[in-house]
């Protein structure tokens, strides 16, 4: 009996270190290089927007499109490339992707116009949206392949990659602007979009079914509700980008194009955007309305702050990506709690007031308050940074329907890419030509007011469960 529980227990370390196997470094590495293209790409342009706006003579609502323009085309690529991957394989949707990032670095490194740069960051927003639900579908594949899901350990790692150079983007951005310029921002995608091609290809299995056809691309696709959803937001983005003179006719077709998207996924079995899963489950639709909300706080601070430290306060790139190490760090220990904490509630609660806290804060700094002072002040962001988008995630996860997951997901990012371009509006009409102190100011008391809206939100919403989940 005992030699047959020894034999039992060595034969399970064996499967269990198999299983692993499967998982292990060669493997997740590749895919958690590639989850970091679209965070660092988002969050490193924060410290180079005032030296940009400098060489170009562009105003922050202008430069505002370089912001808007890569989470315009995520919102909508970000689905298309999984479907794509679901199609065509994932990992060749996820090499195509990485040479589209490839590209990016290298006309970003000769870009010579405001114009040119927008194109890049569109190509960018293109690019690294493949990587993402590539790697995901890689993941699933595997796991089909060995008949075991992967282990949570490395799942987690690839989310803490992404959040984490969500946190440093920043601070990276700010040191290759001050020492190399900020054309550097964007050449820095070749050696890491290289480096990852190279991974992909030794440590990543070949797709096991063959390539898709043009044919099946369209009839899997819902392409018109694309090209609506897209004629909607960039419609939507011209009238926010121009609120200090708006054109009210041209949010007079964003409506339009909106009704026109509404009635078209009504008539669709599988639309691009399920209106109908939003209608019928509310707590889905108000989680999607929380995480929009916290990240159009969030990207103000990542891009409105770093403005107001150079233009306003008159530091230099590299010295107000360092201001905001301390922020940096605290998202950093604060994904990783939330990767580790069951609870969803108390997330969201600890998120919205620390921002109330830190909108407080930032309303009694100007360009005289020391500098310690001032990393202190916006060093409380970092928790809604590192906390918002885990616990989202857990809520999707048990808000969504089992057989709607993949759907509930996709409508998750796009709603916190549709928080992030509402920001740069946002940051337009509170700063003007440049960020000073009473824009900065009027910015605290804009995202207070609405911080204090989602605390209060979130204690009495009743769909959120109290306890812990799992």
């Amino acid at each position: 009996m005992s030699l047959d529980l020894a034999t039992d227990v060595e034969q399970t370390k064996e499967s269990s270190s198999r299983h692993c196997a499967h998982f292990g470094f060669r493997f997740v590495t590749p895919l958690a290089l590639g989850s970091t293209l679209n965070p660092i790409n988002s969050t490193m342009i924060s410290t180079a927007l005032v030296a940009i706006a400098r060489d170009y003579h562009a105003s922050v609502a202008q430069t505002g499109w370089l912001i808007a323009g890569l989470y315009l085309t995520s919102a909508i690529a970000q689905p298309t490339m999984g479907r794509l991957a679901d199609l065509f394989g994932p990992r060749r949707v996820y090499l195509f992707s990485l040479c589209v990032v490839t590209l990016a670095g290298i006309a970003g490194a000769i870009a010579s116009s405001l114009g040119m740069l927008i194109a890049v960051r569109v190509l960018l927003g293109i690019g690294t949206s493949g990587a993402y639900p590539s790697a995901m579908r890689i993941f699933r594949t595997q796991a089909d392949r060995i008949g075991a899901d992967p282990p949570r350990v490395a799942m987690g790692f690839m989310s803490f990659a992404g959040t984490a150079t969500t946190a440093i983007g920043p601070v990276l951005g700010g040191v290759l602007t001050g020492y190399f310029g900020w054309h550097s921002i964007f050449t820095v995608n070749l050696p890491l979009s290289l480096l990852t091609i190279l991974l992909v290809l030794l440590w990543v299995p070949k797709d096991e079914q063959p390539a898709g056809n043009f044919v099946l691309l369209l009839e899997e696709l819902d392409l018109i509700g694309i090209a609506l959803f897209a004629a909607f937001l960039f419609s939507l983005m011209l009238f926010l980008m121009n609120l200090n003179h708006p054109t009210w006719l041209v949010l007079a077709v964003a409506a339009v194009f909106g009704v026109a998207l509404v009635i078209h996924s009504l008539r669709r079995k599988q639309p691009f955007i399920d209106v109908r899963m939003l209608v019928r489950n509310r707590p889905l639709t108000v989680t999607y309305l929380r995480i929009g909300a916290i990240l159009l706080i969030v990207y103000c601070i990542l891009y409105g702050f770093a403005q107001w430290l150079e233009a306003g306060a008159g530091f230099s790139s590299s010295k107000a990506g360092l201001v905001t190490l301390p922020m940096s760090l605290l998202a950093v220990m604060a994904s990783l709690a939330g990767a580790r904490t069951k609870g969803i509630r108390t997330p969201f609660i600890v998120s919205t007031a620390a921002a109330l806290i830190g909108c407080l804060c930032l309303f009694l700094i100007n360009h005289e308050t020391p500098v310690w002072m001032i990393a202190a002040a916006v060093m409380l962001f970092g928790l809604p940074t590192g906390l918002a988008s885990t616990a989202t995630q857990a809520a999707v996860y048990i808000q969504a329907p089992v057989d709607e997951i993949g759907t509930a997901s996709g409508l998750q990012r796009t709603a916190t890419y549709i928080g992030a371009i509402t920001s740069t509006s946002l940051l337009g009409l509170m700063y003007g030509q440049h960020a000073t102190d009473h824009g900065l100011h009027r910015l605290a008391i804009v995202m207070g007011v609405l911080s204090a809206v989602l605390l209060v939100g979130t204690i009495v919403d009743r769909t959120l469960p109290r306890g812990h989940i799992g």
